[in-house]
């Protein structure tokens, strides 16, 4: 089996610079109105720049430190990684806590699930998501079906009783929050996407195959301050949960970030750019090139909404839903290939729910559906200016 390292390389700085990474528009007219998020770090006031890798980083850290019963592990993670986002934490936690794995994604996994059992907070993590599948059977088989078989006295991490069932018919804030306090977890991280010279075994999007999935959550963020927060609020989850980075925003990406501990809420969606002609979703590292055709197209003079899904399962149809009643058009864009993508079931979900208010078929502007390549990567991946002409062509329909 053959594994590329990027670390740290000049090959790999160099690459990712070539691709823009998203930043929330300051334009009058479509500039959001400030977020939760952003309200509390003006209240909060120590910021932070950082880069992805290192929000990451800074979020393992807090959630080590703030629960005893936190574990990291993984393929050369008490190095650092390969991506350097577990980079000081062996040193600070100690090997016991943060530690080495053989390469057996079966048995990284395998190993997370049992240990959330025990009411601890496990997380694994995948080198690459490519490498992912080998866990494909423990994910889907074990941690997702964890809770159901067991007629719900049983998760990966929090264990009730016909007991705690009773107080919380009576008591339901008492009792969440002694499951706050008791539960454990499982996080399985997995830096996932194009990265410039990656080709078919460092590249893939592999998200749609656990969306398919009942009983996990699917998480892909944007941006370092999204990343910090949306992490912590799955390493807090009693969901088990598949956290998926955009590697080619590692260390591209750059913003202000609240040094403080903070969750950003799952299975909610955000506007990122008002609009009123066209919406458009996506998450993760597509956001990026999303928003400069957004900003392409409003030189043109038509207005689009551009929403970052944040959560894939279970996802915020309610959100997109307001936004397609409110535009008549949808276009969804994504790396991964086109066929099967979770594009077509927000796609059709939209069609059920907005079908008499649509003035366009909604549009998917996606990956080929070809196994990912090397060289001819450019003409694979859905460009800005392929979501301008989507763009153009949706609202002149």
């Amino acid at each position: 089996m053959m594994r590329k390292s990027f670390g740290s390389s000049a090959a790999f700085s160099l690459s990712i610079r070539k691709r823009a990474f998203f930043s929330t528009s300051t334009s009058t007219s479509t500039s959001p109105s400030l977020s939760p998020l952003d309200a509390d770090d003006a209240a909060a006031g120590a910021l932070k720049s950082m880069n992805l890798f290192s929000a990451i980083n800074n979020a393992l850290h807090i959630a080590l430190d703030s629960d005893p019963r936190a574990y990291v592990f993984g393929e050369d993670v008490s190095f650092g990684g390969v991506f350097r986002c577990t980079t000081g934490l062996a040193d600070r936690f100690g090997k016991n806590r943060v530690f080495n794995t053989p390469l057996c994604e079966q048995g990284i996994v395998g190993f997370a699930i049992g240990l959330a059992a025990m009411d601890n907070r496990a997380i694994a993590e995948i080198q690459f998501a490519d490498y992912i599948y080998p866990a494909f059977d423990q994910i889907v088989n074990e941690a997702a079906k964890f809770r159901y078989r067991s007629g719900n006295q049983f998760n990966c991490g929090v264990r009730f009783s016909s007991n705690l069932y009773h107080a919380l018919e009576h008591f339901p804030s008492l009792v969440a929050s002694i499951v706050g306090l008791t539960s454990g977890g499982l996080t399985i991280r997995a830096p996932y996407g194009a990265v410039g010279h990656g080709g078919h075994y460092h590249s893939q999007s592999p998200e749609s195959f656990f969306c398919h999935v009942p009983g996990i959550k699917v998480v892909i963020p944007r941006s370092p301050k999204q990343a910090k927060g949306l992490l912590l609020s799955c390493i807090r989850d009693p969901n088990p949960v598949v956290f998926f980075e955009p590697k080619w925003l590692y260390r591209l990406a750059v913003e202000e970030v609240p040094e403080h501990d903070y969750m950003v809420p799952l299975s909610e969606a955000e506007v990122i750019r008002h609009g009123t002609d066209v919406t458009l979703v996506g998450w993760g590292a597509q956001l990026a090139v999303m928003e400069q055709a957004c900003i392409d197209a409003e030189k043109e003079g038509i207005s689009c909404e551009l929403i970052d899904l944040r959560t894939l399962l279970p996802w915020d149809k309610e959100t997109v839903e307001a936004s397609v009643r409110k535009t008549g058009r949808l276009l969804v864009s994504h790396e991964a290939p086109v066929t099967g993508g979770f594009g077509a079931e927000i796609s059709a979900s939209m069609v059920e729910r907005c079908f008499l208010r649509l003035e366009a078929p909604v549009g998917r502007i996606c990956g080929l559906d070809t196994p990912f390549p090397l060289v001819f990567e450019p003409f694979y991946m859905p460009t800005k200016n392929k979501i301008l002409d989507a763009i153009k062509s949706t609202v002149n329909y």
